[in-house]
Formats: C-alpha cells, structure tokens, sequence
C-alpha cells in the first residue's frame, strides 16, 4: 500500500465523523490492518469509540492530545496500515509531523476535523494537514437558522454569540454550538 493522506473537514454537524467511520469501516471490510485514534479530551459520548452525531461508532483509543507521538507508537505496536484520526483539531501541532512520518512509512492516513474555530478562524493544525494533503473534502452542514449551506461553527453561550476572546477550545454539541452559514454566523467583540 502506498502511503496517502486524506483530510475531511467542514463545521460541526457536517458529517466528518460519519464519513471517517464510512471510509474506516470500507479498509476494515478490507481486512486492512487499522487503528483509530482521538484525542482523550473529547469525551462526548464515550472514551473509546468515535460516534457520528447519528449515532454511528467506531472503537477507538484515546490519545493525550499533547502527545501526538503516542499515534505513531500505537500504528507501528498494531502493524497498522490504515490510521484514523478524529477530531484532530485538538491534536498539538506535533501530529503534523506523525502524520508525515506514517504517509512516509506507506500508511494510509485519514484525518477528520473542524477547519475554522467558533470565531471562523483556522484551527489548531487542520490548515497545515489540509495543504499537505493528497485528498481534501470538504463537507457543509445546514444553517440552524436560514436552512443554507453551513461552513461556520456558532458558539452560543446561554443563547448569545460567544465573544472572540473566549477560549478556543469547548468540547460540546448541540448544547453549545450550531452550524451556521456565512450570512447567519456571528461572533461577539
């Protein structure tokens, strides 16, 4: 198998970690040799699987988002040949460099994560992975307001737009965030 890096991206609620599990489960029909990792802060819905919003999971083991390297050492224990990574957003920018070094090593390398922050600003080390990519998707939700294409993440706090000086990181859901489009999308001074 020759190595390759695939991106999806979008805004919450777009279907990124829907279509990771579609794409791992095809290399796991497959029987490929595969491993799928998330960072350990994301602890939504279980500490060991990745769900979709629909429900749709995966097991997956939980990595330090600190410590990007643990990916790398997880794949080569495991014999991996394909390796999923959701949310990798979170990741420390280190996982740039784990992904290089596993694409280099022949692996095949699907990444899913949010490519822009509640303010609309690119986030952690998605933009780096996106331009290193052989394969970027980019995938849209629906607007929570007008029903238009969405590509914005809105962060409400006790119903109001966050404000751009608010903490970039907020793992939540449907209780603190909405997709929004362009138009529709807001963020507090």
């Amino acid at each position: 198998m020759t190595g390759y890096l695939e991106v999806i991206c979008g805004s919450m609620f777009s279907g990124k970690s829907e279509e990771l599990i579609r794409r791992m489960r095809r290399h796991i029909i497959a029987r490929r040799r595969a491993v799928i990792v998330k960072p350990s802060i994301d602890t939504r819905y279980d500490r060991d699987r990745v769900f979709s919003h629909d429900g749709n999971s995966l097991a997956a083991r939980s990595i330090d988002p600190a410590v990007p390297e643990a990916i790398d050492e997880l794949a080569w224990a495991e014999g991996s040949q394909v390796v999923g990574i959701d949310e990798a957003q979170f990741f420390a920018e280190g996982i740039v460099e784990v992904v290089e070094k596993l694409v280099r090593r022949g692996l095949r390398v699907l990444v899913a994560g949010l490519d822009m922050d509640f303010a609309g600003r690119p986030f952690g080390p998605m933009p780096t992975l996106m331009a290193l990519a052989d394969d970027v998707t980019k995938l849209k939700a629906i607007c929570a307001r007008c029903g238009e294409p969405a590509t914005f993440n809105q962060r409400l706090i006790n119903g109001q737009p966050a404000r751009r000086g608010d903490p970039i990181v907020l793992v939540g859901g449907k209780e603190t965030y909405e997709a929004r489009c362009r138009r529709c999308h807001e963020v507090a001074p």
